[in-house]
């Protein structure tokens, strides 16, 4: 209780609010702005919150999340343009209400179930966080090292339709962080003799760098402009809202509850959480014939787990230290940097600064109904902002966070090197967000994994000897040889 009482103190203090609030109108605004991701929202905001406490450092970035996923719905539905990828989901049935007269319907939806999702999995983030910290309290070695396995396997399930480029973008996550001192034997691997590269590749620039710069040259590279599908002041965003709850409250709760599931899941994120809803609306919907024709069904579920999927994202990040997606892959070292290392042992030595992080996240979500009605309401304006002002800005915001990291140029050229490699990985149909996890979690699968091997005597069969690591362990080799009994399966049945 006392640990409660002072996160509301760390919380609702001038400073604090005003970091929430500038958060909340940055996000909504990048969020906006076609191609600039949520996730580029927040590696750019890390260089910021260098010069801050732990508390507001972790407000920004979970309030310009929040209003980030959402405020990828505005351009999706004038210009059918996705902000975020988040929203690409529903994009065609948002354009399409547009088209027909309804753009207040498509956006006040996804505001209104994007709050509501948001609000559901911060709740699940509450309650299964401290119980989860609790269990994982009795973790040792041999569990992290099936879990980060297990981490890695999802990952790359969900990498899309070819999961031999999820696995080539993982591995290559792996060498990147195979770079440096930090090994077992403290021997220097893949420096050249580089003294720069002997403390291995800085994940902030790597990741401003994959996620921002790549971006960047996209829009270099890109030709055509987006026209908008409506040219007049918007009606009531809220019209006709009570009407939908009413309608679709299984929709609702079952697109929260996969969401927030989704979300969980090491590497899926938002966007996964999104394709998968709006897809099982459509299957199990009593009007499937309506979909891709501008129907708000899939945009009140799909709308309510890509928010929801964030609060489950957040579960394995402080529980254990393992990013849900590539967003709390940079909150974990914004974290790491203000000395709130993620893991069980943060619900007992830092409680406080945990139900802080609780009390930002429903102060965000529901700091989105206002801001979100704003942003509705002056769309048109912020979308008409030229590309080619907006990219150099970006672009210069990305060389001073770079540069700011360690005060060396190194990180520069880091930044600079990932956004290329980022750039032709995407264009080549790699995704980004393996690599990422890659280089998270490699460290801690190689430390974990040599601190078993020493503590069983080089005994392989010791990973499976505690009950909740041969659990972990069968799970994640089932998971690998799933595919093989698929396809062993199909031949039996032809």
């Amino acid at each position: 209780m006392d640990a409660a009482v002072t996160a509301f103190g760390l919380v609702f203090q001038p400073y604090v609010l005003t970091v929430i609030l500038l958060s909340a109108v940055y996000g909504l605004f990048v969020g906006a702005i076609p191609g600039l991701t949520a996730t580029m929202a927040t590696a750019l905001l890390v260089p910021v919150t260098f010069f801050m406490p732990p508390v507001p450092a972790v407000a920004a970035i979970v309030t310009a999340t929040a209003m980030a996923i959402f405020s990828g719905d505005i351009p999706g539905a004038l210009l059918r343009m996705p902000g975020t990828p988040a929203s690409a989901a529903y994009t065609d049935e948002a354009y399409l209400l547009t088209r027909s007269g309804r753009p207040e319907l498509a956006l006040g939806a996804g505001l209104v179930f994007s709050v509501l999702g948001g609000i559901f999995g911060v709740m699940v983030l509450i309650v299964a966080a401290p119980a989860l910290a609790e269990i994982a309290l009795k973790f040792s070695s041999f569990e992290y090292f099936w879990l980060v396995m297990l981490g890695f396997t999802c990952a790359v399930f969900i990498a899309g339709r070819d999961p031999l480029k999820g696995v080539v973008s993982l591995l290559l996550g792996l060498l990147i962080s195979c770079i440096g001192l930090e090994n077992p034997a403290g021997a220097p691997r893949y420096t050249f003799g580089n003294v720069e590269l002997m403390g291995g590749i800085s994940l902030i620039p790597l990741m401003i760098g994959m996620f921002a710069v790549s971006e960047v040259l996209r829009y270099a590279v890109r030709v055509d402009k987006p026209v908008m599908a409506i040219d007049r002041p918007f009606g009531s965003v809220f019209g006709g809202m009570w009407g939908l709850l009413k309608k679709y409250p299984l929709q609702l709760f079952r697109g929260s509850v996969l969401g927030t599931a989704v979300g969980a899941l090491p590497g899926a994120g938002a966007d996964i959480a999104a394709w998968m809803s709006y897809a099982v609306s459509k299957k199990f919907s009593k009007e499937p014939q309506k979909f891709g024709t501008g129907h708000v069904e899939g945009i009140v579920e799909s709308g309510a787990a890509n928010n929801a999927a964030l609060g489950g994202a957040w579960i394995p990040a402080l529980v254990f230290g393992i990013p849900g997606d590539s967003i709390t892959a940079i909150a974990i070292g914004v974290l790491y940097m203000k000395n709130m290392n993620p893991g069980p042992m943060l619900f007992v030595d830092n409680p406080q600064n945990i139900y802080a992080v609780f009390i930002v996240f429903i102060i965000a979500q529901l700091l989105m109904l206002p801001l979100g009605w704003a942003a509705i309401k002056s769309a048109k304006q912020v979308l008409r902002i030229p590309a080619g002002l907006l990219m150099p800005l970006i672009l210069l915001f990305c060389i001073v966070g770079s540069f700011a990291i360690n005060n060396s140029m190194f990180g520069v050229i880091v930044m600079l090197v990932a956004g290329v490699a980022a750039f032709f990985m995407e264009r080549w149909g790699f995704p980004v967000a393996p690599t990422i996890l890659g280089v998270v979690l490699g460290t801690m699968l190689e430390e974990h994994f040599f601190s078993s091997l020493i503590k069983a005597d080089g005994q392989l069969l010791a990973f499976f000897e505690r009950p909740i690591a041969g659990t972990l362990g069968a799970l994640t080799l089932l998971l690998w040889s799933w595919p093989l009994l698929q396809r062993a399966w199909r031949r039996r049945s032809a």
